[in-house]
């Protein structure tokens, strides 16, 4: 197992308001740098995810890291949760505390937000890297029509509040988070303690329970975002999409039909890895991410 050797490896943490609600920040800014990158972490996971990365990437240009709402370290509200209100989280952050075009780097329903947020505020997007993508609407795709009434039915028996929430008190169990991380790493070595604690500490905060079943319930919507495909036909910004071959969660065939949609988009599929390329192979995603910032002019130097 990796052990905790950088004190610095999450940044300088501050606390910042949105909507009158807590979030939590971290930073790292080097001397002198080129375009800012903007770190933003997936479902059940927190800026701190971004423990082999914030503090690399910060050596070069100025990084930040941020605890979407109702997640991480940031507070667990009753709000309407989903792709476009985090992308206005982001969106809020990046005025106040940014202020010029970043380079916005989401994992999973990170990558997400992190394109929606080029959709919806492109003045504030200097590129995208995008680490394993959901599309909303290829669930829709998938289902036939006939039976699609059938499925919603379902699925609104499965996503009840109360079931939900007996749910969350059960997987929140140390044993039941690590045998769900390894399934999305393809090396299950990689599920060390530092990294359960930072899946665990925050299921443990005040309304997880009602964040989790608002953000699952919102996440079986077809409506939790825009769809992916047509964002990317729809982005003029440079967009890097990285995809570990051994991820369970989101197919990685997908990366594929990505960039039928969006041929300019640089696509690269790594070996060996899962779900979170970034935390699995934080060298060669470090690697990706600053040479592809060097070829479009993004990066110091």
């Amino acid at each position: 197992m990796r052990q905790l050797v950088d004190p610095y490896r999450y940044g300088v943490e501050r606390e910042w308001c949105w909507r009158g609600w807590q979030s939590r920040y971290s930073f790292w800014r080097p001397a002198h740098g080129g375009s800012p990158v903007i770190l933003l972490h997936g479902f059940g996971a927190s800026l701190r995810h971004w423990r082999y990365n914030l503090r690399l990437l910060g050596e070069h240009q100025p990084t930040y890291a941020l605890d979407l709402m109702g997640l991480g370290a940031a507070e667990k509200p009753i709000a309407a949760y989903g792709a476009e209100f985090w992308a206005a989280q982001v969106h809020a952050f990046w005025q106040k505390i940014v202020g010029q075009p970043a380079v916005i780097v989401g994992n999973s329903i990170g990558a997400l937000i992190a394109l929606t947020c080029a959709y919806r505020y492109p003045q504030m997007a200097a590129g995208v890297v995008m680490l394993s993508l959901p599309d909303p609407a290829v669930r829709e795709e998938l289902i036939p029509r006939a039976i699609a009434p059938l499925v919603s039915g379902i699925e609104q028996i499965f996503t009840a509040p109360w079931l939900l929430r007996t749910l969350f008190y059960a997987i929140r169990r140390p044993f039941i988070v690590k045998r769900w991380a390894q399934l999305a790493y393809a090396n299950p070595d990689c599920v060390d303690d530092e990294l359960l604690e930072i899946l665990l500490t925050p299921a443990y905060d005040d309304g997880s329970d009602r964040a989790f079943v608002q953000i699952t319930r919102a996440m079986s919507r077809t409506d939790f975002g825009p769809s992916a495909k047509t964002m990317l036909k729809t982005v003029s910004q440079p967009l890097l999409l990285i995809w570990g071959k051994q991820d369970r969660f989101i197919p990685p065939a997908l990366s594929q039909r990505f960039q039928q949609a969006q041929p300019r988009m640089q696509v690269v599929e790594l070996d060996q890895t899962g779900h979170c390329p970034h935390d699995e192979q934080p060298d060669r995603v470090n690697g990706l991410i600053l040479d592809w910032l060097r070829s479009h002019r993004l990066a110091r130097g």
